[in-house]
């Protein structure tokens, strides 16, 4: 009888949400009563990611959209309707200050996930224009999580400090899919993970690569990823071989490039340890993916890198503070590190594995984000 009378009076959105929460714990009978007093049910938990569609897991992605896919299984891409809008800041749609308008007028919560800021040193004229949509979702977000530190830092200088919810939650990876492996035999094997988007990251990782050899060690750099730092992307991989030529190690460097993230695990465990070149990056996410499968990380000693490794995954090297331009770090100093690296790799590659699970596991990370979602929507 109450069951009829639950299912005449109660919508369906509010019946579902009846039967999902109230009733297991309550029982139709106590869940009416509830009705009679007017409190309501909430509505199920509908996100939207900005973009039409979700890359899946097999498919080639990188940057911020693969935060999307850690969350599709949870919460699938809800383009049609949607009650929180979920954006990531380094992977904007067009429009994307109209949208979150649009949004809100329609009653959808907001939440911002913010990297890393446009500043001189790596964006050239227009890094105001670049952080202009990003500070205007900022302060309009109902939540914002800051991928570390540093990301909190670089937009409190560039976007203007936030004054609403906030909070720092680092990127994530699924400890249970990238895992050690045994590691390689015999040559050392250095790996520049992620996208090469600037000629530097890849020079100096070559110039590393060039010391430790002459220290006597034999060594290999595999390079994964675009390479395009030119507008003409066939320009960029015709420079970075003649960089490599020029600088004698042509028989040691294997470009990879793009990969899927499925294949990502196999691509670590080929590798000794990473190398990771880049300045003032935010929070690398193939930092994290590298740790997770033991790879001990050399890198430069900026951004938001060092929150990641801390003192016992990996040797950083100094890389000069400076927002008008890039300084790398001291390429003879990156090789010492990684000798030094490679000659405790097997407490180094321990330490990381067992930061990135009891720090960056993504059940932690997907189960926050679930909290946030539930209680704005």
């Amino acid at each position: 009888m109450i069951r009829r009378l639950v299912r005449r009076v109660l919508p369906s959105a509010v019946r579902h949400r009846i039967r999902a929460g109230a009733a297991p714990l309550l029982g139709a009978r106590a869940a009416l009563p509830l009705l009679v007093m007017g409190v309501p049910a909430r509505p199920p938990v509908r996100v939207y990611y900005g973009h039409p569609r979700v890359p899946a897991p097999t498919d080639r992605a990188h940057g911020g959209i693969v935060k999307f896919q850690d969350l599709q299984a949870l919460y699938p891409n809800s383009p049609g309707r949607f009650n929180v809008l979920y954006l990531v800041s380094s992977r904007l749609p067009p429009g994307v200050t109209t949208l979150a308008r649009l949004a809100a007028r329609g009653g959808a919560r907001f939440v911002l996930n913010q990297n890393g800021v446009a500043y001189p040193a790596w964006h050239g004229p227009g890094w105001a224009r670049t952080n202009a949509p990003m500070a205007t979702l900022l302060h309009a977000a109902d939540h914002v999580f800051y991928q570390s530190l540093f990301c909190r830092e670089s937009a409190d200088r560039f976007l203007g400090p936030r004054r609403g919810p906030c909070e720092v939650l680092y990127n994530a990876v699924d400890t249970s899919v990238f895992t050690p492996g045994a590691p390689p035999t015999g040559t050392l094997v250095l790996l520049l993970g992620g996208t090469q988007y600037q000629r530097y990251r890849l020079e100096v990782a070559l110039r590393v690569l060039r010391e430790v050899r002459r220290s006597g060690t034999k060594a290999t750099l595999l390079v994964t990823g675009r390479l395009w730092w030119l507008a003409d992307e066939a320009a960029s991989e015709r420079e970075a071989h003649e960089l490599v030529a020029r600088l004698g190690v042509d028989d040691a460097v294997r470009f990879l490039g793009p990969y899927r993230r499925s294949d990502a695990t196999a691509i670590f465990r080929s590798a000794h340890l990473l190398i990771h070149t880049k300045v003032n990056d935010p929070c690398p996410t193939v930092v994290i993916e590298a740790m997770s499968c033991g790879l001990p990380v050399v890198y430069s000693r900026s951004g938001g890198v060092p929150e990641l490794v801390g003192a016992e995954a990996g040797i950083g090297v100094r890389s000069e503070a400076d927002w008008e331009r890039d300084v790398p770090p001291d390429t003879v100093e990156m090789a010492a590190a990684v000798l030094a690296v490679a000659e405790r790799r097997a407490e180094y590659a321990e330490a990381a594995r067992t930061r990135a699970v009891e720090g960056f596991d993504i059940r932690p990370w997907v189960e926050r984000h679930r909290a946030v979602f539930e209680t704005l929507a």
